[in-house]
């Protein structure tokens, strides 16, 4: 963060605060938005919370899969305080204005929490491959170790991700237009405020999210195809019906997140394209945090045993 920090103190950048427009200029519109972004990011940070509570709490829940949807909530709990506020603000204020340095610390989490939150889904698909493929070296293959080390690497992988797209996007210069069309300071948006050339930093974006699209999509697509092939071979239709439900909340988890994630940055020659960006965007900024806690508590018996033998504790 350091680093971050002076590069932007570098900057040459003639803008020292930009205008978020938000999602809608509709004054209508504005306070039934607002009440819903702000019942979305409540349901968020309790869903989040309560499902971190539970896992922290139950120890039969101390296992290497809940290990990782620990982690997913985490950074989806950390991933609403840096898009909700600013989309909430756009509703109730007249000009909703971020300052330079904190439009880069914005897009530096933002694209933080969403590597991360990538190569999290990726490890959780290796750790369903090894449990359902090879069942008897599981607690061998997923040891504490390893498992720390997968997450840990997610979070270095976001990081470094993250300081690039952050480190290029100050190098630019913002000396016209200060106002983003968006509700929070996203690539694309800030790309298309600079008065200089964004060759560089297109390329360097279309690598660090190929690599991230292709690495992760390679991993869970062989460990899904693994897992099939294994299914397959299942003679008990009690073994089928295990298999599958102990992929499918992951399965729903990575449809939307990687669905919504490519339909917001396809990039179509019209000129609706920001504005289509826009409202996609929404479905992975602030509808699919919210939805994981329920996908993972209202598919799961473990987790519905541990909210009970909580409620218990609590009323007891």
């Amino acid at each position: 963060m350091q680093v971050m920090k002076q590069m932007i103190t570098e900057s040459n950048s003639s803008v020292t605060e930009f205008i978020l427009m938000g999602l809608t200029v509709q004054k209508e519109l504005q306070l039934p938005l607002f009440v819903l972004f702000l019942l979305n990011y409540t349901a968020t940070v309790v869903g989040n919370l309560s499902l971190m509570n539970l896992i922290c709490l139950n120890s039969h829940l101390h296992t290497p899969m809940y290990f990782f949807i620990f982690n997913l909530s985490c950074i989806d709990f950390c991933y609403s305080f840096v898009c909700n506020p600013t989309m909430l603000t756009s509703f109730v204020s007249e000009q909703n204005t971020i300052s330079y340095e904190g439009c880069m610390t914005q897009l530096f989490f933002f694209c933080f929490f969403v590597n991360s939150e990538c190569y999290v889904l990726t490890a959780m698909a290796y750790d369903r491959y090894v449990a359902i493929c090879h069942p008897l070296q599981y607690t061998t293959v997923m040891s504490p170790k390893i498992c720390c080390l997968l997450v840990f690497g997610s979070y270095l992988m976001g990081f470094a991700g993250a300081l690039t797209h952050t480190g290029f996007m100050i190098r630019l210069r913002f000396c016209n237009s200060n106002i983003i069309n968006h509700y929070m300071c996203d690539i694309f948006p800030l790309l298309q405020l600079s008065c200089t050339s964004t060759y560089v930093n297109e390329l360097v974006s279309s690598a660090v999210v190929g690599t991230i699209i292709i690495l992760s999509s390679i991993i869970i697509l062989v460990s899904y195809a693994m897992i099939l092939s294994n299914i397959l071979h299942m003679s008990s239709s009690k073994g089928w019906s295990k298999a599958l439900g102990t992929c499918g909340s992951h399965i729903i988890t990575v449809s939307l997140f990687y669905g919504s994630g490519l339909l917001a940055y396809i990039k179509p020659t019209s000129a609706e394209t920001v504005d289509q960006g826009k409202f996609l965007s929404i479905f992975y900024t602030l509808v699919i945090p919210m939805l994981n806690p329920l996908i993972y508590s209202l598919r799961n018996k473990d987790v519905k045993l541990a909210v009970k033998r909580t409620m218990k504790r609590v009323t007891s």
